[in-house]
């Protein structure tokens, strides 16, 4: 009988342990609470609040994969005087909890609630401050406790990944992969007359085309295409007037257009990164400068977008009268007698084209897709020293063609004097020898 009542006993002690565990730990489900290369959390407790010896911890606290888990006794100090949940913050973040349940929980990430990180050898710590700052008792100005400080560290091991300790990054991060999208290199360069890099010597001639190149280093991003958005020439470095604006509108070449020249993009294109393009030289009336400054604004679109009204590049062919894309859809320069930026109102029906146009306050261009370059002095001249000798040679090989033409001429002119003189003088001869003979 004394033994059947011992073992009731012992059943009876052994639930009301698992009762007491699961109260005073908390289960909270779907977390990994503690990963294969992570280590228990670190408690660091404070004056005055260092627990006796053989007292149980106050504060405990879990590390999982994302955040840790901090469970408080309401008697913190360990004085039998229970403190409020109000007053507990870990970084700005306060108690999880539902109200009224005990002990209290802190649920924080571990990049957030005032964490701090460090790296200590092969570990990384994340460490939590946990405060409590006691508030006056029922509006009584008197507190019957102190303000205390536990500090809670999380350690991981560095070489590993926190939620898969097998798993080693192969990737570029992201935050770093942006960085590097965002730098991109615009480029305007006036090039040689073939094209095969940079011109050696910026002294153009009225009548010679000046060939310029557009273009972005895209490394580190995906494919981007370069559209020359416009530009203008002054006679110099800054923008004041006079200016010929021989690109506007949104990518049209106006300068053909405008005076017939031979002024155009280049196409096809070289690269989708590349945009090339020729203009006619000219220079200011009226001014005795003979240099010019461009100033272009690039920007760039993904290759996989397509080319509309506001991204596009567009020459206008006199001949024809009409407009033509370097990128071969040439509906996109329909706006260029009128204005790309706010195109017509959107027709329905069968005439109507495809796509809405969008209007230039309806697009916000990323920052750093596009700039504004400046190439220059450019200098120019009336007529080429070469075409001049070129005259000048032509003039004295006239000459000199035509004084052997006049000696020819002469030396002819004078056997025909001379042989009509020996003929008369022949004939003469002849008619006293007749008359001599009959005599």
């Amino acid at each position: 009988m004394w033994y059947k009542d011992k073992g009731q006993i012992a059943v009876v002690l052994l639930l009301l342990f698992f009762l007491c565990d699961a109260f005073a730990q908390p289960r909270f489900k779907g977390r990994h609470v503690i990963a294969k290369q992570q280590k228990p959390a670190v408690v660091l407790y404070a004056n005055p609040i260092e627990p006796r010896a053989g007292a149980p911890q106050t504060v405990t606290a879990q590390c999982t994969d994302s955040e840790v888990i901090v469970t408080i006794s309401p008697d913190l100090l360990g004085i039998q005087k229970t403190v409020q949940p109000s007053d507990l913050s870990m970084g700005g973040c306060g108690v999880t909890s539902p109200a009224g349940a005990q002990p209290f929980v802190i649920e924080a990430p571990l990049q957030g609630c005032g964490s701090t990180v460090e790296m200590h050898g092969a570990e990384i710590v994340y460490t939590f401050t946990l405060d409590y700052n006691p508030s006056p008792i029922d509006g009584l100005p008197i507190v019957r406790t102190n303000p205390a400080v536990v500090q809670i560290e999380c350690h991981y091991n560095r070489l590993h990944n926190v939620r898969s300790n097998a798993l080693y990054p192969t990737w570029v991060p992201y935050t770093s992969t942006i960085s590097a999208e965002d730098i991109l290199g615009f480029s305007l360069v006036i090039m040689s007359s073939d094209w095969s890099g940079p011109s050696p010597s910026k002294t153009f001639f009225l009548g010679d085309l000046i060939n310029l190149q557009a273009s972005v280093d895209s490394t580190n991003h995906e494919p981007l295409r370069v559209f020359v958005d416009s530009c203008v020439a002054t006679p110099g470095s800054n923008t004041s007037a006079p200016a010929y604006t021989f690109i506007g509108n949104n990518g049209c070449f106006l300068d053909s257009q405008l005076t017939g020249s031979n002024s155009q993009f280049v196409f096809p294109r070289v690269a989708q990164s590349v945009i090339q393009f020729q203009l006619d030289a000219f220079r200011f009336y009226g001014l005795t400068a003979s240099s010019i400054f461009i100033t272009c604004h690039l920007k760039v679109t993904l290759v996989s977008a397509n080319v509309d009204p506001l991204n596009k590049d567009c020459s206008y062919n006199s001949a024809l009268t009409q407009w033509s894309s370097v990128d071969g859809n040439n509906a996109v320069c329909s706006c260029c007698d009128t204005s790309c930026a706010n195109p017509p109102p959107f027709r329905r029906g069968s005439g109507a084209p495809r796509y809405r146009p969008r209007r230039a306050s309806e697009v916000s261009v990323p920052a750093g897709w596009e700039k504004t370059i400046s190439v220059g002095p450019i200098y120019l001249e009336q007529v080429s020293p070469l075409s001049l000798s070129q005259a000048l040679s032509g003039q004295q090989d006239k000459t000199s063609g035509s004084q052997f033409q006049a000696s020819i001429l002469g030396a002819v002119v004078g056997v025909l004097a001379v042989s009509c003189v020996a003929v008369l003088f022949f004939v003469f001869r002849k008619a006293n020898g007749t008359d001599n003979t009959k005599q």
